[in-house]
């Protein structure tokens, strides 16, 4: 069976310009969802009216917006500005900085997102690993308690180098770096920085004054037993109690969906009830700290605090690029997880810019680092929001609150902002999806394992960097070290299967059957070579101890071969110099296009012959069987005229 323009059924593609192929590989590895075919064949206006859309989303669901959706969308905004409020306040005190950065950066970073988001559900604030990341880099370079007004303007500088990052990731339509923290990554990481943070409100629980800088569990619990006579119980009943509330309240919510908001209001609940008891108390002055005075009024401008001297400008931009990693991770993975439940589509470049535009603009107004947290998109989504303006809904009564309502927090004890956070990082540790990768797969149980302990003994930071070193090392692994595999025939069929996975295929005497199930690149060719090698030497062995016919041909099944770089063809020329030398026949099977039109260039089709190059491994053993059949029938012509007429 021969194809016009190919060596024994298979076709070599037509040669195509160099300038044409590099512009499909750039548009298939910057563009593969094509975002510019919408424009085709599109008059000005309507491009213009377009490019509008895909740029401002809200520009695309606001001419349709009903009164439906605005109700709708006014509960699920009340709902997660109720929640938005204490939430904010607390992760703001986690991070070292002002409560009142919370407020501010639940107000600005909402409105920016819903108008350049594409999710419906996503719900934009601060987030506590953001908090704590951030607390931990910058605090390791200034004190907050000594240079509190250089470590908030860090913080804004850290945010906006966050920004430019995220936003550039988008632009550039990188953001398959970020596919580098696995799921497994994530769920370890994030289970350790809820373990760190939960950990961390120990102090305020506590009532301590004096507590450790550091992050890690060793010195946590040496800094919590150390002072046991500073130990305030009043204190750690009130947040007991708090945190019990909260946790009963999720309870209750989880076992019946329709009661949402009895979870959504718990916090707020517990800082009014706190605050009244505080008050009615005056608790604050038998060890019960307190927020203190919050500023009122809307963002001031922070463009002039931002810091681009030295030696802070590089903590600002190391501290901006991790923690803007983490940011972006996990508002795109909680912004798809709503959307595979509606069935709609979210783009991840336009979140990726949209989340980067909000913290840049968050960075010149008094805002720290935000995205889309999963607890308050779980409230925004159980509350049933249809479109983004929910997120308007809750930045305005954020912006009420500011304007108006900040003096009623004076009394709010910080033991019920601790009682928050715990409650919301309890729900981080998901042991569930632990114990599930441990029986899927040992690997990613180890990715997982190892970036928690890494953070919960070692610090964020180093917890991460394990994390994603052990994943891209697997990468590296996989791409170093593919699968390859004997196929034998199933019986009484033309198939032909890995004999390990049926243990009831069975052997074609005389032939060995391979399979590279991976691109052969400089990376694995030394390693593919070897590993042939050792499978020829396998199958000689096996036959000695049998009275099958000797090895004859090896088949190189190429199928799942994507690709081939000039290392990779050097390593076949090597096998196939091994081969010959011990008088067999190499034979390939269904190489792909590219890999086809790389062997015809560097002649190794010529070399082989094109004879041994078939489409199938049903004709390359036919084939094969018809010569071995010919050797023994004639054993003389064949060996003249068989595998060594190349």
């Amino acid at each position: 069976m021969n194809v016009e323009g190919g060596h024994g059924g298979v076709a070599i593609p037509p040669a195509k310009p160099f300038l044409k192929w590099l512009k499909c590989s750039l548009k298939e590895t910057f563009f593969p969802d094509d975002p510019f075919r919408q424009f085709q064949n599109q008059p000005p206006s309507t491009s213009f009216l377009l490019a509008l859309q895909y740029i401002f989303p809200i520009f695309h669901w606001a001419p349709r917006y009903s009164l439906q959706f605005l109700k709708s969308d006014v509960i699920a905004g009340i709902t997660i500005a109720s929640l938005a409020i204490p939430q904010g306040i607390s992760y703001a005190d986690l991070a070292n900085l002002p409560p009142i950065l919370g407020l501010y950066s639940s107000f600005i970073p909402p409105l920016i997102y819903a108008m350049m988001g594409s999710s419906r559900d996503l719900a934009v604030g601060t987030v506590a690993v953001g908090s704590l990341l951030m607390a931990s880099m910058l605090g390791s370079v200034v004190d907050h308690n000594h240079n509190p007004k250089l470590f908030l303007h860090l913080a804004f500088t850290a945010t906006f180098f966050a920004g430019i990052f995220q936003a550039a990731l988008g632009l550039f339509r990188l953001g398959f770096i970020v596919d580098f923290l696995s799921h497994a990554t994530i769920i370890g990481f994030m289970g350790g920085a809820a373990t760190v943070v939960c950990l961390q409100q120990l102090k305020s629980i506590l009532g301590l004054q004096h507590f450790t800088h550091e992050a890690d569990l060793v010195s946590v619990m040496r800094s919590v037993f150390t002072q046991t006579h500073e130990w305030r119980w009043k204190s750690a009943a009130l947040g007991s109690c708090f945190i019990f509330f909260l946790l009963i309240t999720r309870f209750f919510s989880k076992k019946q969906p329709k009661f949402f908001w009895v979870s959504a209001m718990a916090p707020l609940t517990s800082v009014i009830f706190g605050s009244i008891l505080v008050y009615a108390t005056h608790a604050e002055k038998h060890g019960v700290q307190v927020i203190g005075g919050l500023k009122k009024g809307l963002n001031p401008s922070s463009l002039t605090k931002l810091v681009f001297v030295a030696p802070y400008m590089s903590t600002a931009i190391k501290t901006g690029l991790i923690t803007g990693i983490i940011a972006l991770a996990e508002g795109i993975a909680v912004g798809r997880s709503f959307a595979m439940y509606k069935n709609y589509h979210t783009d991840g470049n336009k979140e990726m810019i949209a989340i980067g535009t909000m913290n840049i603009v968050g960075s010149f107004t008094s805002c720290y680092l935000t995205t889309g947290p999963f607890s308050r998109s779980a409230v925004n989504y159980n509350a049933g929001c249809k479109t983004a303006a929910s997120n308007i809904v809750m930045a305005i009564v954020v912006m009420l609150t500011l304007l108006f309502l900040t003096p009623l927090f004076y009394y709010t004890p910080l033991v019920v902002l601790s009682a928050i956070i715990v409650s919301a990082m309890l729900g981080l540790i998901d042991y569930q999806a632990a114990i599930h990768l441990y029986k899927i797969d040992k690997c990613d149980f180890l990715v997982c394992i190892s970036a928690y302990i890494g953070v919960v003994f070692c610090s964020v930071e180093i917890g991460l960097v394990i994390a994603v070193a052990i994943s891209v090392l697997r990468v590296l692994l996989f791409v170093a070290r593919p699968r390859t595999s004997v196929l034998g025939n199933i019986p009484n069929s033309d198939v032909y299967r890995n004999v390990e996975h049926y243990p009831n295929a069975i052997h074609v005497p005389g032939i060995l059957i391979l399979e590279i199930d991976a691109p052969v690149y400089f990376a694995n060719a030394s390693y593919l070579r070897e590993r042939i090698t050792r499978w020829i030497d396998e199958e000689e062995d096996r036959i000695k101890g049998t009275e099958e016919t000797s090895l004859r041909y090896v088949i190189m099944d190429m199928t799942a071969v994507g690709n081939i770089d000039t290392s990779g063809i050097s390593m076949f020329e090597e096998i196939k110099k091994i081969v010959d030398r011990r008088g067999l026949q190499l034979v390939l099977v269904n190489p792909g296009g590219e890999v086809m039109k790389k062997l015809n260039k560097a002649k190794f089709t010529e070399q082989i012959g094109q004879k041994w190059i078939h489409l199938t491994v049903e004709e390359a053993v036919e084939a094969c069987s018809s010569m071995l059949h010919a050797c023994k029938t004639s054993p003389t012509k064949n060996e003249s005229e068989g595998w060594n007429n190349v």
